[in-house]
This record gives structure tokens, C-alpha cells and sequence, in this order.
């Protein structure tokens, strides 16, 4: 990289990982939202922020039911939220079926994003926020094609596999969190 040009970085954020994660910490808290897009230029830092990309399955309303009604238009209204924040949204489906959720595709988009923005050297440095271990191969190509990765999780429940296999990474504790979330009527 030219060291008078600025370090380019694109984020990936893996929608169901860090929802449950953050579920996990009790964020956000009662009456409160979390601003991703104030996360996003706080892991940046003072680089370039090129791309922020946001995975997640889309939830159906797969029983006609009022409360997947409301889960939908929340969804909706989040993800709405965050494109118009910047945000590109990468869609995979959701899978309903003996009592369990399963989110099919994202992890593949995300993987491929990776791949792609790396050979075709759209990034200097991804930032995977997610702590699947299936992103592994795909970030092993990464750094073969000399692009650094950084690992962003969670203090908690650390992924050492992604601490291993990135060149840098970043935990976050829930004392680190809290100044990312606003008042739900602020804005």
C-alpha cells in the first residue's frame, strides 16, 4: 500500500452473530437502540470506510400469526434503518421447521464478499464481525492475498479460532458497548 494513501477498510457484519451476542449482553437496553453505524466509524477509526455490509436472514411470516407479523415489520424496519445509514444488506433466508430457526445463506455471501473484495482489491483490511468459524477458509484466502483481517468480538465468548486465523482483533465488553446505543424516540 502506498503509505501516503489512506488504509481503505470495509466491515462485515454477521447480523445473526452479533445479535445474539448482544442479546447476550442485554443491549440494548429497555427503551433504547443500538447505532451500528456508529460502531462501524468507531472500528474504522480515521481510515477509509469503503463498504459496510450487513448479513442477515429475512424473517417470513411462515404462520400468519400476529407476532411474526410484528417480527417482520420489525426486521424491516431495522434493516431500513441501516440502508439508510449506508448500510448494503445481504439476504439469506430463514428456515422454520421442528421448533428450530435456521438462517441459510448468509454465511456463504459473507464468505464470498470476503473472497471477492480481496481479489479484486476493493479493501486493504476487512473487518469480520462474527465469530463463525466457517469464515475460516475464506479468510486464510484473504490473507494470502496479502489483505490484513481484523476479528472483532465479544470479551465474553471470544472465537479463538477467528483470533487465530486474523491478523489483529478486537474484543468488546459490554462496558465498551453502552455508548453505541441512543434513545428509541431520538431519532
Amino acid at each position: 500500500m502506498n503509505p501516503l494513501a489512506k488504509e481503505r477498510v470495509a466491515i462485515y457484519f454477521d447480523g445473526s452473530n452479533i445479535y445474539n451476542k448482544l442479546k447476550k449482553l442485554g443491549l440494548p437496553e429497555e427503551g433504547k437502540r443500538f447505532d451500528f453505524t456508529a460502531l462501524a466509524a468507531h472500528i474504522a477509526g480515521g481510515r477509509e470506510l469503503i463498504s459496510k455490509r450487513y448479513y442477515v436472514g429475512i424473517v417470513r411470516n411462515y404462520d400468519n400469526s400476529e407476532k411474526s407479523e410484528m417480527l417482520v415489520r420489525k426486521q424491516q424496519q431495522f434493516l431500513e434503518t441501516l440502508r439508510s445509514n449506508d448500510f448494503e444488506i445481504k439476504s439469506g433466508k430463514i428456515m422454520y421447521g421442528g421448533g428450530r430457526i435456521r438462517e441459510k445463506g448468509v454465511d456463504v455471501k459473507l464468505a464470498l464478499d470476503l473472497v471477492i473484495g480481496a481479489a479484486d482489491n476493493l479493501y486493504d483490511t476487512a473487518i469480520v464481525i462474527s465469530s463463525d468459524i466457517d469464515l475460516i477458509p475464506a479468510i486464510k484466502y484473504v490473507r494470502y492475498k496479502k489483505k490484513n483481517v481484523e476479528y472483532v468480538g465479544f470479551a465474553g465468548t471470544p472465537s479463538f479460532g477467528m483470533i487465530k486465523e486474523c491478523n489483529s482483533q478486537r474484543l468488546f465488553a459490554k462496558e465498551d458497548l453502552l455508548s453505541f446505543q441512543y434513545l428509541k424516540e431520538s431519532r
